[in-house]
């Protein structure tokens, strides 16, 4: 239901790409679908949105627990658990087990407006985020050959995101929650993942475009030292 945002995304940035690092490793894949599983079992053995939607966020909060315990960052499962926590919220609410997909359609109907038009307006998003990541800051603007790529890669997103609604809307409107139940797994970190590798490639194409160091203007450098006042043998000063 979530994906490990910026610390996913700062593997398009590494010196090696690894799939295992972008998504979390198996830990983050199996805490990311073993919620959706679950709800989707639960609900089709019992029929019960109400116990499925406990299932599943009990499911969520054993994992944070886990990550407590063993010291490992909480933020992807903090961030996993508010994901189906307001899934089960809205499906338990409106009565509709299918709606526990709908935070995640309507995410990604946001997601890919939001991508599509920050490219179209030159200023792609992947450029924004990684730009801070690689020090570039917005320099990379004045760049025209690391405009395209960052717009490159951020299409790619857009395209992740149109990838995902071709499969849910359609299994959404038909109101199959299995169906949405098992297409969750592979589009979602797997999916993710793919993108990453992709980001990864286009990005290294071109240099980063770093912003040149900051030079001394003239005459604000440090003042030369003044040299020995040296008077030769034999002349007086003047007193």
């Amino acid at each position: 239901m979530s994906e490990p945002g910026a610390r996913g995304l700062a593997a398009a940035v590494a010196e090696q790409f690894s799939f295992e690092e972008s998504i979390g490793g198996v830990r983050g894949l199996v805490e990311s679908v073993l919620p959706v599983i679950v709800f989707t079992v639960v609900y089709s053995a019992s029929h019960s949105i109400q116990m499925a939607s406990l299932a599943a966020v009990g499911v969520s909060v054993a994992g944070l627990l886990l990550r407590i315990v063993t010291r490992m960052p909480v933020q992807p499962a903090i961030s996993g658990l508010l994901g189906v926590a307001v899934g089960a919220g809205i499906a338990w609410y409106t009565g509709a087990a299918i709606n526990f997909f709908l935070a995640s359609i309507v995410k990604n109907i946001a997601l890919g407006l939001v991508f599509a038009i920050s490219a179209l307006v030159r200023w792609p998003i992947v450029g924004v985020m990684l730009g801070m990541m690689l020090g570039e800051q917005f320099h990379w603007r004045t760049v025209p050959a690391r405009v395209r790529v960052y717009q490159q890669a951020t299409w790619l997103w857009v395209g992740m995101s149109l990838v995902r609604l071709a499969f849910q809307v359609p299994l959404y409107l038909h109101d199959q929650v299995g169906g949405l139940g098992a297409a969750s797994l592979p589009l979602g970190l797997p999916l993710f993942g793919v993108i990453l590798l992709l980001t990864w490639f286009i990005v290294r194409r071109v240099p980063v475009a770093k912003p040149p160091e900051d030079e001394p203007e003239p005459g604000t450098g440090p003042a030369p030292a003044p040299e020995d006042d040296v008077t030769p043998e034999g002349v007086q000063t003047p007193s």
